[in-house]
């Protein structure tokens, strides 16, 4: 279990009167539900983004933008995971291939993850938020998840996730998060066990008979295991506190507020506006920065504890000490 810090997070929402509470829910149903187009648009620019830098990677083939198109997509892959969380909550499509759209185009991809496995970790994390049945609090656990620490430390894992050193421990925290599938949350629609290996026998014949492994290896591969790991990291601070004993979700949660320019050079589909993603779980992500003025105008939020940009939560946050 998570080594606890005796320090709970500075509260972000303040708490209302049950008429306004009540008010503000009523306003906040009304935009429950998936939102396909919007999801859509986010997988196929992704995947733009991808074709576009690797094509001229490959055509220019020079150092510097093979860097480039390795960072670049490490972003996208990084996007693509957040898809993947967003369909778990059934807010891209609701229909029945959903599911198979999301793992063929956003987690089959990745390799490690498919829609069905990631339901059963992350829904359990909010069914179960911060108690012993929260595998996502379980497996955040030691030194490397708990914050605030020192400048050097983080240093030390930000170089080990980017040199593709951590991807061991990740890959064995996946095999104990699969161990505790959950029954509880199965997916209504899942996609036939056959169609995994079918894409990988697919996706490998292809790369035969295009001479395609090496690009494949340099820009997917690398990426994955290195820059991904990284942003992985990120986002994953971001979200929560974990050495923190508490299920209240303001002793733990972060909010973060960016920039133009970091949400154009690290999409995260509004993902630092975590608090409101686990105060409504239905809400697509387009609606998160609605929600969150919502909250902002009716004096509900600790203005002083939001956080401005991943500068100021490193500052304030991780390297506080």
């Amino acid at each position: 279990m998570t080594a606890v810090n005796q320090k709970t997070l500075p509260p972000i929402i303040k708490a209302a009167s049950p008429e306004r509470e009540a008010e503000m829910r009523a306003q906040i149903r009304k935009l429950v539900g998936a939102r396909a187009a919007p999801f859509m648009r986010q997988l196929i620019g992704a995947w733009c983004v991808i074709i576009g830098a690797i094509s001229l990677a490959i055509w220019l083939d020079n150092v510097w933008m093979s860097l480039a198109t390795i960072f670049l997509v490490a972003t996208r892959q990084n996007l693509l995971g957040l898809l993947v969380h967003e369909q778990v909550h059934r807010l891209g499509s609701r229909g029945r291939y959903g599911d198979l759209i999301t793992n063929l185009f956003a987690a089959y991809p990745l390799l490690v993850l498919t829609v069905e496995g990631y339901a059963q970790v992350h829904l359990a994390h909010h069914k179960y938020f911060y108690t012993e049945k929260d595998p996502d609090y379980a497996r955040k656990s030691g030194t490397e998840w708990s914050i605030p620490m020192s400048r050097g430390q983080f240093a030390r894992m930000l170089l080990q996730d980017i040199l593709g050193i951590n991807i061991v421990r990740l890959i064995r925290s996946k095999k104990l998060e699969t161990d505790s599938v959950r029954d509880e949350f199965r997916r209504r629609y899942p996609t036939p066990q056959w169609v995994r290996p079918t894409f990988w026998i697919v996706v490998a014949g292809a790369l035969s008979y295009s001479g395609g492994w090496v690009y494949f290896l340099l820009y997917w591969i690398l990426p994955l295991l290195t820059v991904a790991q990284c942003l992985v990291r990120l986002g994953a601070l971001s979200e929560h506190k974990y050495n923190v004993n508490s299920t209240e979700l303001n002793d733990s949660t972060h909010l973060i507020e960016l920039s133009w320019w970091e949400r154009a050079l690290l999409p995260n589909m509004n993902f630092t506006l975590h608090h409101y993603h686990h105060m409504f779980p239905g809400l697509s992500f387009t609606t998160l920065p609605l929600v969150h003025r919502m909250y902002t105008e009716a004096n509900l939020v600790h203005r002083e504890n939001v956080l401005h940009g991943y500068a100021d939560f490193i500052r304030r946050r991780i390297l506080a000490k």
